[in-house]
């Protein structure tokens, strides 16, 4: 058996060297079919991740466009208040002078009324002169009818 066990052990050496070749054949698969998935998941990653990337572009894009129009509406809210307040201001002077006006107009028509009684006054007096005069010249009253 002396010559046959050489044969045999490198036989079997043979043997395990393609097991181990097998093995790593194998394993080699397993780990391209591991890279692969992982390259597949990556480019979908990748993809998503571009996608996200984009949409917050976007989104920064609206965030500013509101932000503008937020400004601009301030501005427009600073200067409404402000031609409000100009607005109570004249409505306030122009106010005042219909009251001045309106109380002119009451101190007129009150100063016409103080004449008004004075010349009724007058009248009356002048009635009883004249009434008097009549009475004492024994004369027909020529205003009696009134």
């Amino acid at each position: 058996m002396a010559p046959s066990a050489p044969r045999t052990r490198a036989a079997a050496a043979l043997r395990m060297k393609q097991i181990a070749l097998d093995n790593q054949g194998h394993t080699i698969r397993r780990l391209r079919a591991q890279l692969a998935t992982e390259r597949r998941e990556l480019a979908t990653t990748k993809k998503e991740l571009d996608e996200t990337q984009v949409a917050l572009e976007a989104s920064h894009k609206v965030i500013a466009g509101l932000t503008e129009i937020g400004l601009s509406m301030s501005k427009k809210i600073e200067k409404m208040k402000v031609k409000k307040q100009q607005t109570k201001a004249s409505h306030v002077e122009c106010h005042q002078k219909f009251q001045a006006r309106i109380q002119e107009a009451e101190d007129s028509m009150q100063a016409q009324h103080l004449i008004i009684e004075a010349l009724v006054e007058d009248k009356d007096s002048l009635l009883q002169t004249i009434q008097g005069l009549q009475e004492a010249n024994d004369a027909t009253a020529p205003f009696d009818d009134e």
